[in-house]
């Protein structure tokens, strides 16, 4: 074969080769059209995906909050009712040396006791008055007014 041979078409490949390009493009359009439907179907099903994935991982926030504030509140309680328990020993404590306190006090500067007994038309009271080393007995039958 020679430099650059011209081939020469009939009528007959002509409308062969036309046919072949035809049919070319249809088959070309078809796949080019399915190609996009399936990319068009693949991008909604990521999508969906995607929300997916959103819709599980806020489930599992939410989750996990919800335990960190189960926690959390638990946490408090507990050392709310440590605070109070230790708070409630001081009182007792503080309430303990009050009493020893009010004794001692009583003792060392003095105190009044005694006790009263009413009767039909008199009353008799018993005093005793204690101040430190010193006692005074006080002992009186007081008659009452009674109006009949």
């Amino acid at each position: 074969m020679g430099p650059k041979e011209k081939t020469i078409m009939t009528e007959k490949s002509a409308v062969v080769f036309i046919q072949a390009w035809w049919r070319g493009t249809l088959v070309r359009r078809t796949l080019l059209h399915a190609a996009l439907r399936a990319w068009i179907i693949q991008c909604w099903w990521r999508q969906m995906l995607a929300k997916l994935l959103n819709k599980r991982r806020r489930a599992a926030l939410e989750f996990y909050a919800r335990q960190e504030w189960a926690a959390v509140r638990l946490q408090s309680w507990v050392r709310m009712w440590h605070t109070r328990q230790r708070y409630c020993r001081l009182l007792n404590a503080a309430r303990i040396i009050q009493v020893y306190w009010r004794w001692h006090s009583c003792h060392s500067r003095g105190f009044i006791q005694g006790h009263y007994e009413l009767k039909e038309n008199h009353l008799d009271i018993q005093l005793e008055i204690s101040l430190g080393p010193q006692a005074c007995k006080v002992q009186q039958c007081i008659p009452l007014p009674i109006k009949e």
